[in-house]
């Protein structure tokens, strides 16, 4: 039986993917990621692109954005059988994902989807560079240091907790806040914390783009938009500057 291996590729830059990620990528009998919008290359094949040898057949799947339980069920059991008519075979087949495999990343439903039908199923993961870190990298900041608590929410479905968290939190990550943003300034401009608050959209990416919150109450972001933000900055160099924002 073949393996399915979960390939943590990045946030953009095709060289974040790790050395270990990159040699399976390119051992594997097939190449799964998921699929675009529309009919174009989706962010994890645009990602692998420069990897990939022409023999090997690329299984683009189709992952729905919606929230609805029955449309996602019916389209995880549909890539779980593409994938399985390779791994019965012998054939391995790597599934990239953007980011890091385990972080909120598709791969884990195809995965427990495969697993409820073949229990004998062969999964292996390789980590990499998640989101929150690469923002971080492309502020030049640290993430966080010594005794910090840090928050990470995905904003669209947590929006309502961030009072809550900003309460206690050190650091609060925002995954995806673009739907949610207006809503997000506005409980950021209550607290004083516009100036402690920044977005890098697309990290590490040829279009990647940095805001600053300030006086901007309105934004138009793409998906991928991740928000920083720093609330306690005193255990850390508090005269760094971050990098010239849009």
């Amino acid at each position: 039986m073949g393996t399915l291996y979960g390939i943590s590729i990045g946030t953009g830059d095709p060289e974040l993917i790790t050395l270990k990620g990159l040699r399976l990528l390119r051992e594997a009998d097939a190449i799964a990621f998921p699929a675009g919008i529309n009919g174009k290359p989706g962010v994890a094949q645009q990602i692998i692109e420069p990897w990939l040898t022409y023999q090997q057949p690329t299984l683009p799947l189709e992952f729905p954005y919606v929230s609805d339980r029955q449309i996602l069920t019916q389209a995880w059991e549909k890539a779980a059988d593409r994938v399985w008519q390779y791994l019965q075979k012998g054939e391995n087949v790597a599934f990239a994902c953007e980011g890091d495999i385990s972080f909120y990343s598709t791969f884990t439903h195809l995965a427990q989807t495969l697993q409820e039908h073949h229990p004998e199923v062969k999964i292996e993961i390789v980590p990499g560079v998640t989101s929150p870190c690469a923002a971080a990298a492309m502020l030049g900041i640290p993430l966080t240091v010594q005794g910090q608590r840090m928050a990470i929410l995905p904003a669209l479905y947590t929006v309502d907790e961030l009072e809550s968290v900003l309460a206690w939190a050190d650091v609060v990550v925002l995954l995806k806040v673009a739907s949610v943003y207006e809503k997000v300034w506005q409980i950021l401009e209550k607290r004083n914390l516009l100036a402690e608050s920044w977005i890098v959209e697309r990290a590490t990416c040829p279009d990647q783009k940095i805001y600053n919150l300030r006086d901007r109450p309105t934004l138009k972001l793409s998906y991928f938009s991740i928000l920083i933000i720093q609330i306690n900055r005193q255990t850390w160099e508090n005269s760094r500057e971050f990098p010239a924002a849009r």
